[in-house]
């Protein structure tokens, strides 16, 4: 079933590029354009990356919040 229209973008191939890794709207985009055009298949996409099916990588968990020891900076200035 077609998830974008405009490109021709599948559901199995959305589901392919978030089981390569791909986890939000953003990154299907870049990795085939769906969503780039009308953005009428955002929500779809959305919905096919929440169902858990595709979890986020370790590492983007693990990552440390970006202003993290930014009180650290401001003390030392």
């Amino acid at each position: 079933m077609y998830v974008c229209s405009c490109f021709g973008v599948t559901e199995t191939q959305v589901k392919k590029h978030a089981e390569d890794g791909a986890c939000t709207p953003r990154q299907i985009a870049s990795a085939c354009k769906a969503g780039t055009d009308c953005g009428s298949c955002v929500r779809r996409i959305q919905a096919i990356l929440g169902r858990g099916a595709y979890p986020r990588p370790a590492s983007a968990d693990a990552a440390a919040p970006v202003l993290a020891g930014l009180e650290a900076l401001e003390e030392a200035a």
